[in-house]
């Protein structure tokens, strides 16, 4: 096998709490994450040099060593001893730095892939424990479906996740957030109002959808919204469209709307369009990494 072609999912956060800091200054959360099915393609091809390429249709990401792709590479390429190269080749349609976990999981996509090109037969919870070293929402990446996050994000228990019936609306402002600068300010907060994640979960499981959608929420919001008013501003016009809840993914900027119905959702979907250019609609998925083609 000389080539291999990956689909690497985005997520969205149906809940996100910060419950404190570590001394290694990774912040200890508890989370809700659920994959969608908006995807980045990854193509690898496998090299008799031995090189890491990287090639992408989007100008917004770094091609070399400080890529997320390129690092989950070096690292099962030094792991295993492996001295061929590869050629990686990104198509980008998840919104970059968006707080969908878009670079986490290419870099999820590349360990699934290499792990298949080169034989390594490791496992799924091997792939994970060498995710974690690249990022903590790499482990989520690569299994995908829905999971409550504990620790520091790699502590996962799969739960029921959204029915695939309803319909996800995601629109990206364009601005960039600093994930880092938005966890720093909410160290200095008091954190008032909490997401119940226990009560979540047994929503999820028994698909009570508008009751979910009132109980999503979001610490970070707070924060990220005081510094971007449009967030406020896209999460108007999905209520006022009839969203049964909106809310901010990871920390931000992009902001999702559940909907019992595509028609409701790509009403909205127009109306958002006038003044933003990535509107999406989704659905649920139960995959992140999926090899194809």
């Amino acid at each position: 096998m000389n080539s291999i072609q990956l689909k690497s999912r985005a997520k969205i956060n149906l809940s996100i709490d910060v419950l404190g800091k570590r001394e290694d200054g990774y912040h200890l959360v508890e989370m809700i994450m659920q994959t969608i099915d908006l995807f980045d393609k990854i193509k690898i091809f496998s090299l008799k040099e031995d090189t890491i390429i990287i090639e992408s249709n989007s100008l917004d990401i770094p091609l070399d060593s400080t890529n997320i792709v390129y690092k989950a590479a070096d690292l099962i390429k030094k792991q295993y001893n492996i001295k061929e190269g590869v050629k990686i080749i990104i198509e980008k349609n998840i919104p970059i730095a968006a707080g969908m976990a878009g670079g986490s999981s290419n870099a999820a996509a590349v360990l699934v892939g290499l792990n298949q090109l080169w034989q390594l037969k490791l496992s799924e919870n091997k792939l994970k424990e060498l995710g974690l070293k690249l990022g903590a929402d790499v482990p989520f990446c690569i299994g995908g479906q829905t999971a409550l996050a504990e620790n520091i994000g790699e502590k996962l228990t799969k739960i029921d996740g959204l029915s695939e019936n309803i319909f996800i609306l995601v629109c990206k402002p364009e601005l960039f957030v600093s994930t880092k600068e938005i966890y720093e300010e909410i160290d200095s907060k008091i954190i008032e109002k909490r997401p119940n994640n226990k009560l979540l979960i047994q929503l999820l499981k028994e698909n009570k959808i508008q009751q979910i959608a009132d109980n999503m929420y979001n610490v970070l919001e707070e924060v990220t919204r005081e510094r971007y008013p449009v967030i406020e501003e896209i999460e108007k016009i999905m209520m006022e469209n009839d969203a049964l809840g909106s809310m901010m993914s990871g920390s931000g900027p992009t902001v999702f709307g559940l909907y019992r119905n595509r028609e409701d959702a790509e009403n909205c979907k127009n109306k958002l369009l006038k003044k933003f250019s990535q509107v999406y609609i989704v659905k649920s998925h139960n995959k992140g990494v999926e090899i194809y083609g």
